[in-house]
């Protein structure tokens, strides 16, 4: 059983940090010299200089998503430890997963946003590809759900 708590923990953990990356880093959309993320444009060459992102509506409501699938994902955490103490043998981490797998839902649709409505903000070309932030992001959705489907079929045990 502490091997698997050990897991559990581990991949919340896992899914935590690369929600936290995702958000931050500048590195959603790269073209040559030119990356682009939720919060700013910046240009490397000779200077370094990042203007701050627009203001449009979708994507402040993909910032909205990244920042909540990261609160979410830490009050998951959270009641987790606070459930091992507190629930009962044979017990359910029911709320556990319940807001793990709402962080899953909020990343999965803050990248689904940007990945149809990017180009309203830079217009495609054919240097311009995904950074890795981007990606991990995409990664973070199926482990948090994979994460939150152990969390509610998990039962404590002395």
């Amino acid at each position: 059983m502490l091997l698997l708590l050990l897991g559990i923990i581990v991949l919340h953990v896992t899914v935590l940090v690369l929600l936290f990356v995702s958000t931050i880093v500048s590195q959603w959309l790269v073209n040559g010299e030119h990356t682009a993320d939720l919060w700013q444009n910046c240009t490397s060459g000779t200077v370094f200089h990042c203007l701050a992102s627009s203001s449009n509506e979708w994507l402040q409501s993909v910032q909205a998503m990244m920042i909540l699938s990261v609160i979410f994902s830490v009050l998951s955490l959270f009641l987790f430890f606070c459930q091992l103490f507190t629930l009962t043998k044979g017990g359910r981490f029911y709320i556990t997963g319940v807001f793990q797998i709402l962080a899953g839902l909020c990343v999965m649709s803050g990248a689904a946003i940007f990945t149809v409505r990017h180009t309203d903000w830079h217009h495609a070309s054919e240097n311009t590809s995904y950074g890795f932030a981007y990606i991990l992001a995409w990664l973070a959705f199926p482990l948090a759900l994979a994460s939150g489907i152990i969390y509610i079929i998990l039962r404590k045990r002395e």
